[in-house]
């Protein structure tokens, strides 16, 4: 039995539709959004691990693919902002802060409390588990964020390797802004955290 002219065989019809899914969700996971599951405490108790988050990779521009330039350069990330980024240690892992110094800022810690640009930060959403304690990550700075960098700490802030051990981020290391925790779990039960479902991440 011969096929009609132009008409597609169901073979053929169902190859069109997996490559165009494949390439749909390459493009939407290359420009748009991209998933991110949280593995350590470092952003204790804003982000729990087994938080599996959605982030906005068009927050600061939109990126040349597999590349750190940009196609187009937004505004970038604010004070407060919590962002997923190459780990400057190791590229190949990726790390989620909060942004506590953009461009210019004059940054210090004393006895755990961080000045910006001279005046006390107010930090309600950091964890202190260890007070009274005057380690080394404790007191820093003064120092100068320098242009097209971001000094980022973990909210909790006694289990975090951030900024003030390997030092700035630069922006083309940044990924995106952590959006929305789209699936929570219990790391060692594996039972669902049905509460944190659709939070925003902030």
């Amino acid at each position: 039995m011969l096929e009609q002219p132009g008409k597609k065989s169901t073979l053929l019809e169902y190859a069109e539709a997996i490559v165009t899914a494949v390439l749909l969700a390459l493009f939407v996971r290359t420009f748009l959004v991209q998933a991110y599951t949280i593995p350590s405490g470092s952003m204790l108790q804003t982000v729990q691990i087994g938080d599996f988050v959605i982030v906005n990779k068009t927050a600061y521009g939109v990126k040349i693919p597999f590349t750190d330039s940009y196609a187009y350069k937004g505004e970038g990330p604010r004070h407060g902002d919590i962002i997923v980024f190459k780990y400057p240690g190791d590229t190949s892992i990726d790390y989620i802060k909060r942004v506590v110094g953009v461009p210019g800022d004059v940054l210090e810690m004393r006895a755990k409390k961080l000045f910006r640009n001279g005046k006390e930060v107010s930090e309600p959403y950091i964890q202190i588990t260890r007070p009274g304690t005057n380690g080394p990550l404790d007191n820093f700075g003064p120092i100068t964020v320098p242009a097209d960098s971001y000094f980022a700490m973990g909210d909790n802030r006694d289990n975090s390797s951030d900024s003030r051990v390997w030092g700035m981020v630069p922006r083309g290391y940044i990924h995106g802004k952590a959006w929305r925790i789209y699936w929570s779990w219990d790391g060692e039960t594996h039972t669902p955290r049905w509460s944190r479902l659709g939070h925003a991440v902030e």
